[in-house]
């Protein structure tokens, strides 16, 4: 039998308000989640009694937060036997959990909380990360893009109680399925990260960095290609995923390793150390399927956090924080030598302190939480 670890930590300090009980889920190990994260220590700073549940790999360090949280352990890590076995394990672990309130971390997670949801009569919630079908890992691949856009389609139009990262995906899905899916953006907590010891020594450089998933559409391989004409500038990749190894091996070709790095993943409590040290944030997508297109990544965040000028997409989302703020650049094309030209622009630039003051004050999790616990309230009335 597959094992599993919990972590039995209480929860913060807070007074006990409620003594609901709600059992959150998501397919990763927990490690660098900050969304997920930050909805658990909102939901425990309230007095709910939470439990986060995820996977487990051989890989994955040890875990303490202010909440439970439980890993398991699979025998499949990869394809449809993970997503087959993750979601059996996880429905027997719900059928005998004795939550509340069930909330789900995007479509791979929720058939196990569906169909527990529906067993036990308690109360759904589901917070959709992304557009799970158009993830550029599926879209490209019909069969699989079809299973689980035939899931969604049998599940959302029953879901109640419902939130996203944005308000275009938000529109997409409750047109679609006549729901009303709320918005709660991916934005860190109010005030800058304490200072810790340095991570990057640029020798005298300065920094572009990109942090987050190393996957398929994240243009990391544009910066690459720059690279050989930014002299000046070293590139620190923070993060680990599936095009990892594809991407050192383009660096070895073109004799950059002195002036790449790639750190691989990185708790997130660690992250803001490499965050503070940049001097330009990467956040550059392909147009791979509207996940990406109306994608606002939590990384474009933390660089507004730590008052660091983001070089992005001319994405719809993207350029409605950018542009308002006036705390970055925008691109459509991704030619090395436009994008160096534009790198070394941007490094000239005085930044728009006023900008990131603004953008600091009005974008925290403390103000988007707000809608979390409204939904979260809504549940478990109905």
């Amino acid at each position: 039998m597959a094992m599993q670890e919990s972590n039995q930590m209480p929860h913060s300090s807070t007074p006990i308000r409620r003594t609901l009980k709600i059992t959150v889920s998501v397919t990763n190990d927990l490690v660098t989640d900050q969304r997920v994260h930050k909805v658990c220590l909102s939901l425990a700073q309230q007095g709910y009694q939470v439990k986060l549940v995820g996977r487990k790999f051989r890989s994955s360090p040890a875990l303490k937060r202010d909440y439970r949280t439980d890993r398991l352990r699979l025998f499949f890590n990869h394809s449809f036997f993970f997503y087959a076995e993750y979601n059996f394990r996880l429905f027997f672990y719900l059928l005998f959990d004795r939550a509340d309130l069930f909330l789900s971390n995007d479509t791979d997670s929720l058939p196990a909380n569906y169909l527990a949801s529906l067993i036990r009569r308690k109360p759904l919630l589901f917070d959709a990360h992304e557009m799970f079908p158009e993830l550029p890992e599926v879209t490209d691949r019909k069969f699989v893009k079809a299973v689980w856009t035939w899931l969604e389609d049998r599940i959302f139009p029953h879901l109640k109680n419902a939130y996203t990262v944005c308000q275009s995906i938000a529109d997409i899905y409750n047109e679609k399925y006549r729901i009303q899916m709320q918005v709660v953006r991916n934005i860190p907590f109010a005030g800058s990260a304490p200072k810790q010891p340095l991570l990057i020594d640029a020798k005298g450089k300065k920094v572009l960095l990109y942090q987050g998933a190393v996957n398929v559409g994240r243009g990391i391989e544009w910066v690459i290609e720059a690279m050989p004409y930014l002299d000046d500038f070293v590139f620190y990749v923070v993060g680990g995923g599936d095009i990892l190894n594809e991407l050192k091996g383009r660096v070895d070709r073109l004799n950059l390793n002195d002036r790449i790095v790639f750190t691989g993943r990185i708790p997130m409590e660690k992250l803001p150390a490499y965050t503070q040290c940049a001097d330009i944030g990467i956040n550059l997508l392909e147009n791979r399927g509207l996940n990406y297109y109306y994608s606002l990544p939590n990384r474009i965040f933390d660089y507004i956090r730590e008052e660091i000028p983001v070089l992005a997409s001319d994405f719809p989302e993207i350029r409605k924080i950018v542009n308002h703020y006036g705390i970055g650049t925008l691109v459509d094309h991704y030619d090395p030598l436009f994008l160096a030209d534009t790198i070394k622009q941007m490094a000239l630039k005085e930044k728009n302190t006023a900008g990131f003051n603004a953008a600091n004050k009005e974008l925290t999790w403390e103000n988007e939480s707000v809608t979390l616990l409204q939904v979260v309230e809504n549940a478990i009335r109905k």
